[in-house]
């Protein structure tokens, strides 16, 4: 199942292994359990420390877990993790192996110290770019912590039990048996939601910080780029993201990013982090902003308020929010959202293999979802609220020769319908007409378009009626001393690109700034002593 040159790179990695492992296989007689055992005896004539048993117990077949010998650390895969779960397949290797995370030891730490007796499954799809953050993350707490059980579970591959437990988009996590989380969750997000005193004790520590030079809300690209320019300034800067690398991490391929010729969102997210801790930055993941207060008159401080209850100052300020898929606003979405109502056809499409679905929107987005969808779907009805596409022509006429795609204009979406568990139709009413159709499917993949993550915004800096911040050439926002970049803004063309530039002159502008408005010493001494 490898090539010459992936085993040739794998065994580089394997001579990293410290302690013996076995891996232990769940076999029958299927076309799949030969693939799988053909994958594992490849990987263990790799390394003198990998032995290979096929005497495994486990219900679920094709599936294999990873085991330190002699003792309880193990890790578990029904399936075969290739694709985007490879590089799972070799850190679990290399963890269960010993050889140590670059995790932060302080996290480590917390995951060591949970108690009490934790089992994970995960649903994943080869084709899902969240899902590996998921597995990776959820592998290397079993790894930490022997009370820790997880098993990450390919939906394609095991149809009958994703039906039975209604799973309907991926990544999704169950703990003991119960729905735990649904979407891309890194392993600080994970310990956030089970270690219920973390919250107060980040709290405590951003009360505790000194009023920061340059603060940057938000850690996408244009964040990224804002706070590696003022740090190279040499003042003190900080990033508070919700989420670091924004909605990059949930981008498949990137292929326009000037020199890079090909790469894929959370590759390139990690980059970016790895760019902005590399520059002496005060990164504070997992912070959502609530409120922003302007300074009193300018050159004093800006005060963002976070979820957590602790407020972070700075003399400038740079919003860098981003936004979000846009949602359709109907009956029946919010309901049935990840119950069939679904925004990632790559990571989602597999679990609706021979099943009916919509495509709401005719862009490039959906349109390219669309034809993703149809290899893989019994049927795709593509809506479109205008009375023409708005793809690329090249994209419209592979969309048209497709024999299972079914395209309707000048449709309104009126209400997603279910059964009360899942998705069970579409109804949409005909704009010329008004006259009101129902499909019968399965699932709904909105691609409409993106949405400024600006409300918490309102009323403390000036937004454009599309909800953008309104920005001038130098990112100056109407506030003095705030300044904002990327997709939250009224610049045009939402680029990765185009984000990273504005990000570099917002900073800019805001070392200008922070140069014509000096802040006395004091002020600054009062908001750390406070």
């Amino acid at each position: 199942m490898l090539d010459e040159n992936l085993k040739s790179q794998l065994a580089a990695y394997l001579q990293k292994l410290q302690l013996p492992i076995e891996l232990v296989a769940s076999l029958d007689d299927g076309e799949k359990s030969a693939e799988l055992r053909s994958l594992l005896e490849e990987i263990a004539a790799l390394s003198d420390k990998i032995a290979l048993r096929v005497d495994g117990v486990d219900a679920r077949r094709p599936s294999f877990t990873i085991v330190r010998t002699g003792t309880d650390v193990a890790v578990g895969f029904a399936g075969i993790p290739m694709g985007h779960e490879f590089t799972s397949l070799v850190l679990a290797l290399l963890q269960v192996g010993g050889h140590p995370s670059k995790e932060s030891q302080e996290l480590l730490a917390q995951v060591a110290a949970l108690e009490g007796d934790y089992r994970f499954e995960t649903y994943f799809s080869l084709s899902c770019q969240n899902c590996p953050d998921v597995v990776q993350a959820l592998n290397l707490m079993a790894v930490v912590n022997p009370r820790i059980r997880h098993v990450a579970i390919d939906g394609a591959l095991f149809q009958d039990e994703v039906e039975r437990r209604e799973v309907m988009a991926v990544p999704t996590v169950f703990l003991n048996g119960q729905p735990f989380e649904s979407g891309r969750v890194d392993l600080a997000q994970i310990m956030a939601k089970l270690d219920t005193g973390a919250e107060a004790r980040e709290a405590a520590k951003i009360r505790d910080k000194q009023a920061f030079d340059v603060l940057v809300v938000g850690g996408g690209p244009a964040g990224a780029a804002a706070a590696v320019y003022a740090a190279r300034k040499g003042i003190r800067t900080g990033v508070a993201a919700e989420r670091f690398g924004g909605q990059v991490l949930d981008t498949m391929a990137i292929e326009n990013l000037i020199s890079v010729e090909h790469t894929e969102g959370p590759k390139l997210a990690a980059a970016l982090e790895a760019n902005v801790r590399a520059n002496d930055v005060d990164v504070m993941n997992l912070q959502r902003a609530e409120a922003l207060v302007p300074p009193a008159k300018p050159g004093e401080l800006v005060e963002v308020k976070l979820a957590n209850g602790a407020s972070l100052f700075s003399r400038s300020v740079i919003l860098s929010t981003g936004a979000r898929w846009r949602q359709m606003g109907v009956p029946g979405e919010d309901q049935y959202r990840n119950k069939g109502v679904a925004y990632c056809p790559h990571c989602d499409g597999p679990l609706f293999k021979g099943k009916r679905v919509a495509v709401i929107g005719g862009g490039n987005s959906g349109v390219e979802a669309a034809i993703d969808l149809a290899g893989i779907v019994a049927h795709v009805t593509l809506v479109e609220y205008d009375v023409k596409l708005r793809a690329d022509e090249v994209l419209q006429r592979k969309l048209r020769s497709l024999p299972n795609v079914e395209i309707v204009l000048n449709a309104q979406t009126t209400e997603v319908l279910g059964d009360g568990r899942r998705v069970t139709g579409l109804a949409m009413r005909d704009r010329a007409s008004d006259e009101v159709r129902q499909l019968e499917l399965e699932g709904v993949f909105v691609q409409i378009g993106l949405l400024p993550n600006t409300e918490w915004l309102k009323g403390s800096v000036e937004l454009s009626p599309r909800g953008e911040i309104v920005v001038d050439a130098h990112g100056r926002t109407s506030v003095p001393g705030v300044f904002a970049a990327g997709d939250a803004t009224t610049v045009p063309y939402k680029q990765i690109v185009i984000a990273m530039g504005a990000g570099a002159t917002a900073s800019l502008a805001a070392f200008d700034y922070l140069i014509r408005h000096s802040a006395p010493a004091e002020a600054a001494g009062e908001v750390a002593a406070a």
